[in-house]
């Protein structure tokens, strides 16, 4: 069962359309989950994103 039926694909465009800012957030929190598994060699690295991290916390839960 390799392809979707019509009522599907239907389905997944009509969401898609809809919901394209959910989308474009899942992407970016994908990106930023892999830079940090793979991308960051350094502890410094690290540490600046934590600091980004705790920084936009504060603001949001202000």
């Amino acid at each position: 069962m390799d392809e979707l039926s019509e009522s599907r694909k239907r389905a997944n465009k009509k969401w898609n359309d809809a919901s394209k800012a959910k989308m474009r957030t899942y992407q970016l929190r994908s990106q930023a989950k892999k830079c940090i598994r793979e991308f960051a060699r350094k502890k410094d690295d690290l540490k600046e994103l934590r600091e980004m991290i705790d920084e936009r916390l504060k603001k949001i839960l202000i």
